[in-house]
């Protein structure tokens, strides 16, 4: 490898790149040099859609259309995708329209028309994750009945049928070159081309403004709102959700500097400059607003900053839910449509993104973190402030701060226990909306909302930052990992309200302040009025493969019932797996308190009675 690619991947040089940088050293003649390149040959409206309505029907106010349209000719083999389409029944003006682009394994859905056409839009729900390759059929949209059309990819498959098509440029069967080496032949090219052939679809409709186009989708659907905002300036808003960070090529220290979120196959530098997200952000020129999960596996938190920084003078939003992966909470999911109603309908704007700064060392030598929220646009309901020093963002444990109001604003003090570890810290605010919001046709979803989430701009400080601001050591460790003084602040629950799989996680343990001593043992006290099986769950490595395997340990125990506090006092060797028990509680990244894990939905025994109420969970 030439030593000019080496250095930039170890270095990680590339970080503020330009678009006019020097073509690289190892493209063929011919090939794209960047995201201008790649796409100059592509006209979304040049072909004819040849539209198919496959079933039309109305409910809830609507008109609904399964569809299909041509999206091109690959390898001499047509292309087409079905879809979801609907609008207001008897809309009388031309109407916003929103495209929707579904995530890894989901479909086109009926949902996500349904919450937008509630909301006097136009929608289309692609099913990208369509194929008529020959193989089984793989994702049909949202209620398609047996025997209806499915997306069909002809001599191509970009669907999760041809998983390795979303990190190789390399030829091979269902690439659209055989023969040699092309950012073509990555999945998310031909996706994106799908999708733009989507927005032709939105404004040739009769009830559509072709002035007010946005886009939206979640997971990989958030990966392609960023290429599809990159690549087509009909795109007048655009909401990517838990998707969409750039740099997933390059080595990240905290994995040991030499392991990549996406192993490339062919020529890195040809792959950033064609198809890396942080060489799209640059191009868009639309409100973007970004919602996700602080330790969200698909798209690292870190990086969804740095990669939106690019986004050259358009309005930018953050939403994070804490402590989570791969999940909204519905403060966060409400930015979505809110969004979209200030920039394609002229509807009241969201309050602007919290101001804050990171001081490392203040007047008392403690670092802290000052927020002053837009309390103009909408009143604050209150104001959370987190901070970490886990440089992995799937796996650091956000700390609460205790947050002090002040006349200006919010101040916390962020207490360090060394300077050998880096610093992180970001805000929410919640603001109170004028209205509830429904997002009643989303499942789980079913009451109104009333707030929002906001979150501010993402504040890090290498640890070399931090031993030159020589901050106080304020923070000492300590046994006792939660008296739920504060409820479950530190915590996230799955399946909430569910008392037979509810489910009570917290990723505290992993912190150096909390984390287990050796030869200690885990004490739990609950309250359980009912007798009830349930299961302790550790979770080693959660993302860490670079420290050792991930495994998962669980201790199951049958828990009489009592109106009386009771203390359940568990060692390592209580918790098992198929590889035994762990040795250590050093490398335990999650602790879970669960109805009932791992069993089969058959075997999953019925809870009686309430969820325990937990009292105390701490080392002794």
């Amino acid at each position: 490898m030439p030593t000019t690619r080496r250095t930039l991947l170890q270095t990680g040089a590339v970080a503020s790149f330009s678009l006019l940088d020097l073509p690289s050293l190892f493209a063929a003649e011919g090939v794209p040099q960047s995201v201008a390149e790649l796409w100059a040959d592509f006209d979304p409206r040049k072909d004819p859609l040849e539209v198919e309505v496959i079933r039309e029907w109305k409910e809830d106010g609507g008109v609904f259309r399964h569809v299909r349209y041509f999206i091109g000719m690959f390898k001499g083999k047509p292309a087409r995708m079905a879809a979801v389409y609907g609008f207001p029944e008897g809309a009388k003006e031309k109407l916003p329209a929103v495209m929707h682009i579904h995530g890894g394994g989901q479909r086109g859905s009926v949902s996500e028309v349904k919450l937008l056409v509630a909301r006097g839009y136009a929608a289309l729900s692609v099913n990208w994750g369509g194929s008529g390759t020959g193989k089984a059929p793989f994702n049909t949209c949202e209620k398609s009945e047996p025997g209806d059309p499915n997306t069909d990819w002809g001599a191509v498959d970009p669907s999760q049928l041809n998983v390795q098509g979303y990190s190789t440029m390399l030829p091979g069967p269902g690439q659209v070159f055989e023969d040699r080496e092309h950012p073509k032949n990555n999945n998310w090219y031909l996706l994106t081309l799908g999708c733009r052939r989507g927005l032709t679809f939105l404004e040739q409709q009769p009830q559509v403004d072709p002035r007010r186009l946005g886009v939206h989708g979640y997971s990989m659907g958030g990966n392609l709102t960023m290429y599809v905002a990159g690549t087509d300036r009909r795109v007048k808003a655009a909401v990517p959700g838990v998707g969409g960070q750039g740099w997933r090529w390059q080595p990240h220290s905290f994995i040991g500097g030499t392991d990549q979120q996406d192993r490339i196959k062919g020529d890195v530098e040809v792959f950033r400059r064609t198809l890396s997200f942080e060489s799209y952000a640059p191009l868009i020129q639309c409100p973007v607003l970004h919602r996700s999960a602080t330790n969200d596996f698909h798209g690292w938190m870190d990086d969804v900053y740095r990669t939106n920084a690019l986004i050259p003078n358009q309005p930018t939003r953050y939403s994070w839910v804490p402590h989570m992966n791969h999940r909204l909470t519905p403060e966060v999911a409400v930015t979505m449509p809110l969004w979209l109603d200030q920039h394609l309908k002229g509807d009241p704007a969201l309050p602007e993104t919290p101001q804050s700064e990171l001081v490392l060392k203040s007047n008392d030598g403690v670092p802290m973190l000052r927020v002053r929220p837009d309390a103009k646009t909408l009143p604050v309901a209150r104001v959370e402030i987190y901070y970490s020093t886990d440089p992995d963002p799937r796996a650091r444990f956000w700390r609460s701060a205790e947050v002090v109001k002040e006349s200006e604003g919010y101040i916390a003090q962020l207490p360090i226990h060394t300077h050998d570890l880096p610093l992180f810290a970001f805000a929410n605010v919640y603001h109170t909306l004028p209205k509830p919001e429904s997002l009643a046709q989303m499942p789980g979803y079913g009451k109104p909302v009333t707030e929002v989430c906001l979150s501010s701009l993402f504040h890090s400080h290498s640890a070399d930052e931090v031993k030159q601001a020589n901050p106080k050591l304020t923070a000492k460790p300590s046994t006792l990992i939660d008296d739920f003084t504060h409820g479950t602040r530190d915590w996230y629950a799955l399946n909430a309200g569910n008392a037979t799989h509810q489910q009570l996680w917290t990723r505290k343990v992993t912190d150096p302040l909390w984390r287990g001593p050796e030869g200690s043992k885990l004490h739990i006290t609950l309250k359980l009025p009912q007798t009830n099986r349930l299961s302790i769950v550790l979770q080693q490595n959660e993302w860490r493969s670079y420290r050792g395997p991930r495994r998962t340990f669980v201790c199951q125990r049958e828990i009489q019932g009592s109106d009386a506090p009771q203390t359940l006092t568990l060692a390592l060797r209580d918790f098992t797996s198929a590889e035994g028990s762990p040795t250590s509680w050093s490398e335990i990244d999650q602790l879970g308190l669960c109805a009932n894990h791992g069993l089969p939905a058959n075997e999953v025994p019925l809870w009686k009675g309430p969820a325990p109420e937990f009292l105390r969970v701490a080392w002794e």
